[in-house]
Order: structure tokens, then sequence, then C-alpha cells
């Protein structure tokens, strides 16, 4: 397995969205040609691949390193983490979210943050034994009409 950071959006990189983004949430389409462009020409997205399968050929998974800055510093969030069903418990989730937090470090980011939803046991398992520690705060979302 390797993981390369998105540096071209192919024909093969957008089907890859489009089997993967409904295995993580079933109610968000999966990103046209244009918008992996627009993410790929931005300086505050990197997202990363997993690839497997005959001569590592084949992307298995995605992760995205979001990076913004505030008032109060730089920060980073790590999103849409998701592994091909059938790869899952491989160690791709990890390398990819490694790939983040390594990317992340070297732009000198004091921390990191991510959310998953409790129902998914194996990301959070993952996410702890990995080092990130749960936070007692609340996410709310503002549904635009």
């Amino acid at each position: 397995m390797k993981i390369t950071a998105l540096t071209e959006v192919t024909n093969e990189v957008v089907s890859a969205f489009e089997r993967l983004i409904p295995q993580l949430n079933p109610h968000c389409p999966p990103p046209p040609f244009e918008a992996l462009v627009s993410m790929l020409s931005s300086e505050g997205i990197v997202v990363f691949l997993a690839w497997d399968g005959p001569g590592e050929s084949e992307i298995i998974g995605t992760a995205t390193l979001v990076i913004y800055e505030t008032p109060t510093g730089l920060h980073g969030w790590v999103e849409d983490v998701v592994v091909d069903r059938f790869e899952r418990g491989k160690g791709a989730g990890r390398a990819l979210t490694n790939a983040c937090l390594e990317k992340a470090s070297s732009l000198g980011l004091r921390e990191v943050n991510l959310t998953s939803r409790s129902e998914r046991e194996a990301a959070n398992r993952l996410y702890q034994a990995m080092g990130f520690e749960r936070r007692e705060t609340n996410v709310y979302r503002y549904q635009i009409k």
C-alpha cells in the first residue's frame, strides 16, 4: 500500500470518489471533476489517496487535511476519511490519517481535530489508538436552505 497526495485529477480519481463517498455518507454526492480540481488548487486542502491492489494501482481510500487560519492561529481538520469496505482493517485508514498528521506537523500545526460519527465504531477505536483524545464539546450544524 502507498499513500500519495492528490496531484492530478483523472477519471480514475473521479471514479474512486464516486465509489468511496457513498460509503462514507450516502446523503452526500461524490465531488465532480471540477470540485476535485478546485480542491487540488487550494492551498488549504490536501487530499491523500491510498493505493493498493496489483502494482498499487487501485485507489482504495482517501482522507483530506483542511488547514485554515483564524485569529487564534493555524488549525487543521482531518475530514472525509474513508476506506473501501472491502479493504478495511488492513491499515489504510491509519496510513491516511498518519499522512494528514505528518503534513500538519510539517506545516507547524500544534494540533489537528477530526469528528467521527459514533456508529463508526472501528474508526473511533482507530483514532483513539492513534492518540486522538475525545473532546467534551458540542458540534452544531445549521442547514442552509
